[in-house]
């Protein structure tokens, strides 16, 4: 068995035929998986631009959020509660806003806002956080805290607690 391994005539056959399953190899199993990850990912894909697409479609401003151009003003926190409450049909009068001071930290400001919900439905509270955080990117729900009103179907007092970095 120890004179196996010097016998010439066994790399000249071996190598040879591990070079040649190397390829069958690739076309029998590696090749096949290829195609179907590319399948997977390219239904991914155009799912994706269909839903970027479905967005743009509904709020067309929504690139233009973000950036600071020159007509662009800074974020403030009452502009951005009103335009939110606006679009989830939320009256003025059923949110109050307390907006802390700007502190500066080492590396970027940062903001505290707490906005308090009253006589909200479920689905008006939910739809004001996301539109907040996804309007503003910086824009972090720090905390939220939903109360039922009692002998009411779909009435609700949130309180969220915002922190916005510049």
């Amino acid at each position: 068995m120890r004179g196996i391994y010097k016998n010439p005539m066994l790399y000249y056959v071996l190598i040879p035929v591990l070079v040649g399953l190397w390829p069958l190899l690739v076309w029998g199993v590696y090749l096949p998986q290829a195609r179907n990850d590319l399948r997977k990912e390219g239904s991914l894909c155009i799912e994706g631009e269909t839903c970027v697409i479905d967005i743009l479609r509904i709020d067309p401003d929504r690139p233009n959020m973000q950036s600071k151009g020159p007509g662009m003003r800074e974020f403030s926190y009452i502009s951005a509660v009103d335009q939110v409450a606006n679009l989830c049909k939320i009256p003025s009068s059923s949110y109050i806003l307390t907006a802390g001071n700007i502190n500066p930290s080492e590396v970027r400001k940062r903001q505290d806002a707490r906005i308090k919900l009253t006589n909200v439905g479920v689905v008006q509270a939910a739809k004001f956080l996301s539109n907040m955080q996804s309007m503003w990117i910086a824009l972090q729900c720090q905390d939220a805290k939903l109360q039922r009103k009692k002998g009411v179907p779909d009435q609700w007092d949130v309180d969220y607690r915002f922190l916005y970095y510049y």
